[in-house]
């Protein structure tokens, strides 16, 4: 049996405005915890836009904080996020990858710069409105991360990354729910953002069309778009503004390249990256050899346990909406790890995360660095 939080304890309840952080904050003062709501503002450009208004969503989170009966401040991390997420986001997509800045936000972020925090106000534990759970072992032995019950919401892909230090003092009082659940339980209590639409990737894109966002910070640097026999399809802006498997927003729709016999054609996809030449390489087909990889290596990789698993069998993600896809990892040393898949993975991408899985049990994971595969080289 494992160790769980008396009533009475003090926990600081992340409340973003969503109907989930405010259903958690619920929860915990049915269940006799002292709650205390903490609103972060992670974001200051472009604030209070169409695109991106932390205005409203303080505005809902305050109004639940009422109606539930817990006290809710507001804490400004603009500045951590900016040096701690928003840098590397910008390092990563001018060296041509991908990056997950949730993942990082969690890990420096909501986990840390709001761990901190709260531990100052007293916290004993802080607890989100994440879809996942935590098994505290026993006699302060090692937390475990473990997948929600609902497997269409876990986030456990977004939550890789976090220490035993910070897996003790936090609680997802969501992870045994559904989200259908989650909207009764709202619905139930008259909360007025029980019909608020899901937040969408992170805040300070928003709705807006991405290239236009990150040309801001980043300069375009056109070059040719290429197919594997290398002829011309068309031009690309700047590599960063591509990331492998897209198939929108190429401008190469018109191109036909291989047709059927009726006379239609197979989308093009980004495969490949070329830095060096600046070439942004497509292929047709959304099986394509090149699209598909047998193996992956993996950096700055962080274990949920402290240590690394033993090589063997497990299960893995290279993205957030994926199942998971039985894999063989070895080579766990120096922060990195191999892993290989019994089915090729289509897309891995470099800059998102290959998180292992051994059942429910989130190990942990690491920055895909290198692939592997029929199509991947040649």
């Amino acid at each position: 049996m494992a160790d769980q939080p008396a009533p009475g304890a003090r926990v600081v309840v992340g409340m973003s405005g969503g109907v989930d952080s405010s259903v958690t904050a619920w929860l915990l003062r049915q269940q006799g915890y002292r709650v205390l709501g903490l609103f972060m503002k992670n974001w200051e450009d472009d604030d209070d836009t169409e695109y991106c208004s932390s205005r409203q969503d303080w505005l809902d989170a305050a109004s639940v904080a009422d109606l539930v009966g817990v006290d809710i401040e507001a804490v400004n991390f603009a500045a951590e996020y900016k040096d701690r997420v928003f840098a590397e986001f910008l390092r990563e997509y001018s060296a041509g990858r991908t990056p997950n800045p949730d993942v990082l936000c969690n890990a420096e972020i909501k986990f840390k710069a709001f761990l901190d925090h709260a531990l100052a106000l007293g916290a004993d534990y802080i607890a989100t409105g994440h879809y996942a759970r935590v098994r505290h072992a026993p006699g302060g032995g090692p937390s475990q991360l473990l997948k929600a019950a609902d497997a269409s919401k876990d986030q456990t892909y977004f939550l890789h990354r976090l220490d035993q230090q910070q897996l003790r003092r936090t609680l997802f009082p969501l992870g045994l729910l559904r989200k259908t659940e989650v909207r009764r339980i709202a619905q139930d209590l008259g909360l007025p953002n029980a019909a608020k639409k899901d937040s969408t990737g992170i805040c300070f894109i928003g709705e807006r069309p991405f290239r236009e966002f990150l040309n801001r910070y980043l300069p375009m640097h056109p070059g040719p778009i290429l197919d594997p026999e290398g002829r011309a399809l068309g031009q690309h802006q700047g590599l960063a503004f591509h990331t492998l498997g897209q198939r929108k927003g190429l401008g190469i729709g018109g191109v036909r390249g291989l047709q059927r016999p009726d006379g239609t054609a197979d989308a093009w996809y980004v495969a490949r990256k070329d830095l060096e030449r600046n070439v942004l390489y497509a292929v047709q087909g959304h099986d394509h050899p090149w699209l598909l990889s047998h193996r992956l290596t993996a950096e700055d990789a962080s274990w949920v346990s402290g240590m690394a698993p033993a090589p063997g069998q497990y299960t893995a993600k290279t993205r957030y909406r994926q199942a998971d896809a039985a894999c063989t990892l070895s080579a766990t040393a120096d922060g990195r790890f191999e892993l290989s898949f019994r089915q090729a993975q289509w897309a891995v991408t470099p800059g998102q995360s290959a998180v292992l899985y051994a059942g429910d049990v989130c190990l942990g994971g690491g920055v895909i660095s290198g692939l592997g595969g029929p199509g991947v080289g040649k």
